[in-house]
């Protein structure tokens, strides 16, 4: 058995018929139905359940499935790895990033850039959650994300480079005039106004990092709107309906408007951020490189 009848294989578990997986493959249904024989002959053992209308892996075909696509996909990445040896870097590079951490993107993709113009970004945003299943389906390389990665793996199916630390910051509305020249604010007068959390019901880690900063001063906020989008957070505290804690980092852009930014008096912690990636996944050079970019 070869690559060619694997991939020939996995397009039938895919499609779930013969005929459709022929297609797909640009090829006539016969020869692909002469190839499945052969496969199951040569393994001893039956791959797919045909009694319905469409073909079912049985378990000894869904084990091959698996190793399969694995086998695949390490060869895949064997022959980018050799040629990128000779090759100059160029192509695609596809990396996720939480919306908190985009501010560390532009710099980082520029000084990039200055050396490997020919390469093309895609970014996918999305939660720890979305942005794992993306990792684990090969779809991105690496993500820029705060940290702990609560994602549906354990941590040590990651690698993980620590960046620098963030502080983080209270976000008041700018016509809110009792902080009018103001620099500070400390943790006791901040749960005196409504609050606003950066939450979902999956990655719960930030905010439970600055509850455990109020309960340290002996108070909780009042909340009343947990969310998972940094924009609207910000939106929703420019409109005036209340406050809000997120890493200082996340201000750096100058789209964030009627807002105004104070410092934590008698607060001291920090928002975690780093660069994560598959343990068992072949990084690309581009990808490598990206990761120098930041420490550079």
């Amino acid at each position: 058995m070869d690559l060619r009848q694997l991939r020939y294989f996995l397009a039938i578990a895919q499609e779930g018929q013969v005929t459709a997986a022929a297609k797909l493959l640009n090829m006539e249904q016969p020869p692909l139905s002469r190839q499945l024989k052969m496969i199951e002959d040569e393994l001893g053992v039956t791959l797919f359940d045909r009694s319905g209308r469409r073909l079912k892996l049985t378990p000894a075909g869904e084990l091959l499935r698996q190793r399969a696509e694995r086998l695949l996909q390490q060869y895949n990445e064997t022959i980018k790895e050799v040629q990128e040896l000779d090759e100059g870097v160029q192509g695609v590079l596809s990396i996720g990033a939480v919306v908190s951490c985009v501010s560390l993107l532009p710099p980082a993709i520029k000084k990039f850039r200055e050396n490997y113009p020919q390469v093309m970004f895609k970014i996918h945003e999305g939660d720890h959650f979305l942005l794992g299943d993306q990792l684990e389906k090969r779809n991105i390389e690496l993500v820029v994300a705060r940290l702990p990665f609560e994602a549906n793996f354990d941590t040590q199916h990651y690698s993980i480079l620590p960046l620098p630390s963030d502080p983080f910051v209270a976000i008041v509305p700018s016509h809110w005039e009792q902080y009018a020249g103001e620099t500070f604010i400390t943790p006791e007068e901040l749960a005196r106004h409504p609050f606003l959390t950066l939450k979902t019901d999956q990655t719960t880690g930030m905010h439970e990092r600055v509850m455990s900063e109020f309960r340290s001063h002996g108070v909780l906020p009042s909340i009343i709107c947990e969310c998972s989008s940094v924009v609207i957070i910000i939106a929703l505290v420019a409109s005036g309906l209340g406050a809000t804690i997120l890493p200082k980092s996340v201000m750096a852009s100058s789209l964030f408007n009627n807002v105004r930014m104070l410092d934590m008096e008698q607060a001291n912690f920090q928002s975690d951020v780093g660069i994560v990636w598959l343990k068992e996944r072949y990084l690309s050079r581009s990808a490598r490189n990206f990761i120098d970019s930041f420490t550079e």
